[in-house]
């Protein structure tokens, strides 16, 4: 199965990850991230809801990771009359669930977490990293809703590897594939939907990180890799000189980034963004970039295998049911949500839902 970049690709088909160049910008640009120092981060998220709103669910940094992200303290204050952390049971995910009486006027709350982050970068196939379980392995192989591991996705991911051996040689193969046929669509709302069957079926293979990254997963799930999507937050700029690639401020309301994860054999869980190298194209000054710009390609290398320490994870969570919301499961948690008597207010627009995230970085 074959697709063809139309005019909408070349002109906004530029969203590629100049993957993170060195720590000063070169016109020969280099990725060489490497775990190193930690670095702290304060993740503040101010929830003031509106049009009646009384419940919300804030998605919290707490994803443990011990060679990237150790989470630390989690406090809050507001005039909720309940607050209180509860984890997704399949998933892990974990959020700070909020109730307000329903006579409370100007109801909010504030939440902030401390985290430690650290650049990570592993050799796709090599390490020592323990087995996946059989219980992880098969949550990280199944369908979700807007993940299916069958039909068109299967055919279209049988098509990609066919011919090659070994796991890396096809989770490398759909990455490829990935960062050839996408593009990133800046009029896409937020982060994307993720429903990787409309994009396969109609060709139009755009949209944002929830997008291609999800379409890399659900490649892969159908290709019998395990895989998964980690959605989180970007908190700080780029160290290494790319502007597409990090937090313009310390209000982050905004930076919502999803990362993709494959399982391979030793070397684990093992980062890669193609949708971040389609970031690079497109957002990268001056823009618009040729895929043979040297920070595309340097994007592009190292992002299978390495991602940059200035984003935090919230979780991994598919098809997620909020705990005591009366509306059904969501894609992912992301986003602050917040319910009223008629659903969910719209969590992409921040301003009618009135809540802000900033982030501060802490030293020693």
């Amino acid at each position: 199965m074959k697709f063809h970049r139309r005019d909408l690709f070349r002109a906004g088909a530029a969203a590629g990850l100049v993957g993170l160049a060195p720590r000063l910008a070169s016109a020969q640009a280099t990725y060489a991230p490497t775990p190193g120092a930690w670095r702290s981060v304060a993740l503040t998220t101010t929830v003031e809801p509106t049009r009646g709103a009384t419940r919300a669910w804030i998605p919290l940094p707490t994803f443990e990771a011990a060679e990237w992200q150790r989470p630390g303290n989690v406090t809050w204050s507001g005039n909720a009359r309940v607050a209180e952390r509860v984890r997704d049971p399949r998933y892990g995910a974990e959020m700070l669930r909020v109730e307000w009486a329903a006579d409370q006027q100007n109801p909010t709350l504030e939440v902030t977490a401390q985290v430690q982050t650290r650049d990570r970068a592993v050799v796709p196939g090599q390490g020592n990293a323990a087995p996946l379980s059989d219980a992880e392995r098969k949550l990280n192989l199944a369908a979700t809703e807007l993940l299916p591991t069958d039909g068109l996705v299967r055919d279209t991911a049988m098509d990609i590897v066919k011919g090659k051996t070994g796991d890396v040689a096809k989770a490398r193969a759909i990455y490829d594939w990935v960062v050839e046929n996408t593009f990133r669509n800046p009029k896409t709302l937020g982060c994307g939907v993720g429903d990787i069957t409309t994009m396969i079926r109609t060709g139009n293979l755009n949209g944002k990180c929830a997008d291609l990254n999800a379409l890399f997963v659900g490649l892969a799930r159908s290709a019998g890799l395990p895989a998964r999507d980690v959605y989180g937050i970007r908190v700080v700029p780029s160290a290494f000189g790319f502007k597409a690639l990090g937090a313009g401020s310390q209000t982050v309301t905004k930076a919502q980034h999803c990362r993709a994860e494959v399982w391979l054999a030793g070397s684990g869980w093992t980062p890669v963004d193609p949708a971040d190298v389609r970031k690079v194209v497109l957002e990268e000054p001056p823009g618009n970039l040729a895929m043979t710009d040297p920070k595309v390609v340097a994007a592009r290398k190292a992002l299978f295998g390495a991602w940059e320490g200035n984003w935090l994870a919230f979780n991994t969570a598919h098809d997620l049911k909020l705990p005591g919301s009366k509306e059904g499961p969501i894609p992912f948690l992301m986003y602050p949500q917040a319910e009223n008597k008629s659903g969910f207010l719209d969590s992409l627009d921040p301003d009618a839902f009135k809540y802000k995230i900033t982030a501060r970085e802490l030293t020693a």
